[in-house]
């Protein structure tokens, strides 16, 4: 048996005859498997899924909020992740060891994710201690690795959202003189520029060169930044934000923290994937809004509010491809597997992994 045989015998993909099935056959298929497992089946999708999958989760979300809400979901057997690898990792750390959490297609992961590995991060680690001492908390946003997360548990850290980073970084500020932010780049510098912090004393890491960037005294550096970012946010530019201010002055701009930095400099609001939503859901009826976010949600943000203009900020978008491997075809293939007692795509944090993540983790929700 070769390699890609082993690797397909352990994490089955979807048989051919799903692919070649109607919409309405799958959609039935779906319906009716969640309608006979009942409450023995959670089904949660994050926000940026399309809506042939979305239209069946039983909760909407981001990644933690995701995951926690299957952590207190004390009936369901199957947890049915709709989203990417890291998320589903997380819920496995967070819920019973009775509950199985399954990924409808296991090349759904993350690109921001994988620019971490633990390997890289520890290579890191050692250089900055030798050039700070130990005077760093390590900090991670929960897009990350199981195993990254558990680095910084290891390391007194905790992990971060979009939605509370900012609280976090004030949190590590008060343990340490200095913080590693991990993975992505943009929602550190952005958190620690809102703090007060200059963005002359953050410093970035970058893994492939494994040499330290800084435009200060490496004894004023703050906050050193990973140098990852989100593959969809980063496509977001100053031009977009021009155009869209040339071609609709009364239009506001709001934006994600992943963004670069001099984007959310320009733009009228940044927040999480959560604020948004909700900002959108407030505004007043005839307001527009250009906004740099996924495609999923922003076509979703459009179609949920037609009483305003809405359009993505970079009109040429496309949506996050790894989150879209999880479609109508994977989806049915694996309710229908899992009520026939087959175990497909179950992801299993390692317990050690899974102990020193949890960490991490609650070190944060202990602040929520």
């Amino acid at each position: 048996m070769n390699v890609l045989e082993t690797l397909e015998q352990k994490n089955p993909t979807v048989p051919a005859r799903y692919k070649n099935m109607s919409v309405e056959e799958l959609e039935a298929r779906v319906q009716a498997v969640k309608e006979r497992m009942g409450k023995r089946l959670f089904l949660p999708g994050h926000h940026y899924q399309k809506d042939e999958v979305i239209q069946f989760a039983d909760a909407r979300g981001d990644s933690l909020k995701l995951a926690q809400l299957s952590a207190e979901n004390q009936d369901a057997e199957a947890i049915v992740f709709c989203g990417v690898h890291f998320m589903a990792e997380t819920a496995d750390i967070l819920t019973k060891q009775d509950q199985t959490v399954y990924l409808p297609d296991m090349r759904a992961g993350c690109s921001m994710a994988d620019m971490a590995d633990l390997n890289q991060t520890e290579k890191a680690w050692t250089a900055l201690i030798e050039l700070f001492g130990d005077t760093i908390l390590p900090l991670t946003y929960v897009n990350s690795t199981a195993a990254i997360k558990a680095f910084v548990g290891k390391h007194e850290g905790a992990t971060v959202t979009s939605s509370n980073a900012e609280k976090m970084v004030s949190w590590a500020f008060k343990q340490k003189e200095r913080i590693l932010f991990l993975p992505d780049q943009h929602l550190g510098r952005n958190t620690a520029f809102n703090l007060g912090i200059p963005l002359n004393q953050m410093a970035v890491w970058d893994p492939m060169l494994e040499r330290l960037f800084h435009d200060c005294p490496l004894e004023e550096v703050k906050v050193i930044l990973w140098k990852g970012h989100c593959s969809v946010h980063e496509n977001f530019t100053v031009t977009n934000v021009k155009q869209v201010r040339e071609q609709f002055p009364n239009m506001k701009v709001i934006v994600h923290p992943e963004c670069r930095r001099e984007v959310v400099d320009l733009s009228d609001e940044a927040g999480s994937t959560n604020f948004i939503i909700q900002t959108i859901k407030n505004a007043p009826v005839g307001s527009a809004w250009a906004i740099g976010t996924e495609m999923n949600l922003v076509n979703r943000l459009i179609k949920e509010n037609p009483d305003k203009h809405i359009i993505s900020l970079n009109p040429n978008m496309c949506p996050c491809l790894t989150m879209n491997r999880i479609d109508l075809p994977h989806l049915a293939w694996c309710l229908e597997a899992i009520e026939q007692g087959e175990h497909p795509n179950v992801i299993e944090v390692n317990k050690d992994i899974a102990k020193d993540a949890r960490k991490a983790l609650d070190r944060m929700l202990a602040r929520a």
